[in-house]
């Protein structure tokens, strides 16, 4: 196993970076804990301001940043500094809250005093996916540290750049050595380092697979977890939308990153009274999609990250046809070199079928019909996922009531499902646990104290 960029728009190998032995792993984990000594005694008011310092070189650098992303994982180039900027209005936000959101809070009791503190707890571990490959780490990462804690990160293999530069960001603005380490490392090597003891905590995004695995190791070393997985988020519009509003935020949720995207609206639940509008509208927009170079600046989909990816997708779309899913707009690979995949519309699809089962990782939208609201609900968590949902009605009261038998960690009424700073992040069932972002995002990996003084 190596790591390595290789440009899915070209399929061209860039450069190939040798994975981390277990002697240089064993070193950074050292690092880590000694930098951990002196970064948990620093004040909130010094980590703010490396944090602020971060968050000016991502928007100075938004077009350097946005290339790398592009570069390697196919990114549109707009999108790509989209990405960056929400990086640093992430760092913003933590920066002005974490005080706020660490600060003890006293509680009344028969003691003298009595009180709750968040106290860090010591190296954690990041275990990151490529489809945002900034964003993901800057999300995990900077609660974490503001907290007092130290990181050492382990990215996907495919976008090793992305991994180093955000390194170099965070030696540069001047966090201490050993505060912020990027590693190469075999998923044998991760094995033995959340056994090994050098870790206080992992957080992982990826596939519900990848999570079940790190979870079965953290459980038995009793290291605290946060995953956050996969979903096969319900978009579900009502008789009452306002479809002028609703298609184009359906478009944009389904096909934003070329689909590749936990929280990707992915399975379109319609009422029978306005589907054949909406599958009309739907249609016509997604046509209108530019599928090409991801440099281009008017590119809205470039290629899927990885070849395997690709192959992975056409396996889902013959099976859920072979299952009588109807396709009516066909999709499918492009002839030449690079990763793409031309946008799909699936009709007709059932429980039980591969689109209405499985994550779909790609530009493939799967159209439900359904008769009434309970049956709605019904289909929406007829599913192994949790993570997000999102409802298109006029009628926001009666959604609100809907929102609430909805099994998933987000519910959007009349609006995209997207992650936000101020709000905390993640999912049920198969699609994990534990949340970022926010207070709560931050609370993860500390240690919540209770201190009791006697009268």
């Amino acid at each position: 196993m190596d790591y390595r960029t290789l440009d899915p728009a070209t399929e061209e190998l860039i450069q190939i970076y040798p994975i981390h032995g277990w002697d240089e792993t064993r070193t950074a984990f050292e690092k880590a804990r000694t930098a951990f000594g002196s970064w948990k005694n620093s004040s909130l008011e010094e980590r703010k301001k490396l944090i602020l310092q971060l968050a000016a070189k991502l928007r100075e650098r938004k077009h350097r940043y946005g290339a790398v992303i592009t570069l390697e994982m196919g990114k549109p180039i707009g999108q790509a500094e989209i990405e960056i900027d929400k990086c640093a209005r992430g760092c913003d936000y933590y920066a002005d809250g974490a005080e706020e959101a660490l600060k003890a809070q006293t509680i009344a009791t028969d003691a003298a005093k009595s009180y709750v503190r968040y106290d860090p707890l010591g190296v954690i571990l990041g275990i990151m996916p490529w489809n945002f490959p900034f964003w993901q780490v800057l999300r995990f990462s900077i609660p974490a540290l503001m907290a007092g804690n130290v990181v050492v990160l382990k990215h996907a293999p495919n976008v090793p750049r992305c991994a180093l530069e955000i390194e170099a960001l965070f030696r540069e603005v001047g966090f201490p050595e050993g505060v912020f380490q990027s590693l190469f490392l075999s998923n044998e090597t991760v094995e033995r380092v959340i056994g090994s003891g050098w870790i206080h905590g992992v957080s992982l995004t990826g596939s519900d697979r990848a999570g079940s695995a790190v979870a079965q190791i953290a459980g038995k070393n009793l290291i605290k977890t946060v995953l956050e997985l996969g979903g096969s988020d319900p978009f579900i519009i009502f008789d009452d939308a306002d479809l002028e509003a609703t298609v184009p935020v359906a478009v944009k949720s389904r096909m934003l990153n070329a689909g590749q995207s936990c929280i990707a609206a992915k399975r379109f639940l319609v009422s029978s009274k306005i589907y054949d509008r909406f599958r009309e509208k739907l249609m016509e927009a997604v046509k209108a999609l530019q599928v090409g170079d991801p440099k281009s600046a008017g590119t809205d989909i470039g290629p899927l990250a990885r070849e395997d990816l690709l192959a992975n997708l056409e396996r889902q779309m013959k099976k859920s046809k072979l299952q009588g899913a109807c396709a009516i707009l066909e999709g499918g690979r492009l002839p030449g070199k690079g990763y793409y995949y031309r946008p799909a519309i699936l009709e007709n699809v059932t429980e039980g079928m591969v689109a209405f089962e499985q994550e779909i990782f790609g530009p493939v939208a799967s159209l439900i019909r359904f008769e009434k609201e309970d049956e709605a609900v019904r289909l929406a968590n007829e599913t192994c996922y949790g993570l997000g949902a999102s409802l298109w009605t006029r009628d926001t009261a009666k959604a609100e009531g809907i929102a609430r038998e909805i099994e998933a960690g987000s519910v959007f009424i009349n609006g995209m499902v997207k992650s936000d700073p101020r709000l905390p992040f993640g999912g049920v069932k198969r699609s994990g646990y534990g949340r970022e972002l926010s207070a709560m995002g931050i609370h993860e990996f500390v240690n919540v104290k209770t201190v009791w003084i006697n009268k």
